[in-house]
């Protein structure tokens, strides 16, 4: 994966100068675009990092941009300054996604605590997004009726209610049971009901493969 690179996108050239200076000198790797158009014409959708934007810009604005990141379904975190902040704004800015707002004129610090939250973000939710894709790539390989004894696991069912509800044997429950804790990889009940808030199984999908139980069920 590649280094996470901080947009800076100002039309104010002295302002992007700036900004990249003091990032740069953090260690930050920074690019810098003069609009939201040309910003969004070479932006890379698997690129990682943040979004450092100003409202008010020619052609399209700070919060139009807001909504074309979220439309366009970019996981870049974006943090708006402005230099006419009030209220109203901060609320707007935040409903339509953004991670924090700036009033101009800030401090450096600021900015780099800005900066900082929004790349751990940014890891931190690439990160919950991977272990949700491969939690859903296991529970492809349940059978249906394993997904019902998932289901009813979660619900804190024990084994013999289980089997009673699905009209099966314990002992059948109990190999359904095994089976979905190896193909979920999960090592305990606990680290199953884990994963289910990470990732919800699809319990009520119709079978999408011959059960592999055993014959009673």
């Amino acid at each position: 994966m590649s280094e996470p690179t901080v947009h800076v996108i100002d039309d104010d050239a002295a302002v992007r100068d700036a900004l990249r200076l003091l990032l740069t000198t953090e260690g930050h790797d920074v690019v810098t675009h003069e609009s939201a158009v040309e910003f969004l014409a070479g932006v890379d959708r698997s690129g990682t990092g943040c979004i450092i934007t100003d409202v008010r810009m020619p052609d399209m604005t700070g919060m139009e941009l807001l909504l074309r990141v979220k439309n366009m379904g970019l996981s870049l975190p974006v943090v708006v300054i402005s230099a006419h902040a009030d209220v109203p704004l901060a609320v707007q800015a935040m409903k339509e996604g953004a991670l924090d707002l700036l009033e101009k004129p800030f401090t450096d610090e600021s900015l780099l605590s800005a900066v900082r939250q929004a790349l751990a973000y940014d890891s931190g939710k690439r990160a919950r997004d991977l272990q949700a894709q491969e939690i859903q790539r296991r529970l492809t390989t349940l059978t249906s009726r394993e997904n019902e004894v998932l289901a009813a696991l979660l619900k804190g069912q024990p084994n013999k209610i289980i089997a009673h509800e699905l009209g099966i044997s314990v002992r059948t429950v109990e190999v359904h049971r095994a089976n979905v804790m190896a193909k979920m990889q999960a090592g305990s009940l606990p680290e199953l009901v884990r994963m289910s808030l990470v990732q919800p199984p699809q319990i009520d999908r119709e079978a999408e493969r011959p059960d592999e139980a055993p014959h009673d069920g």
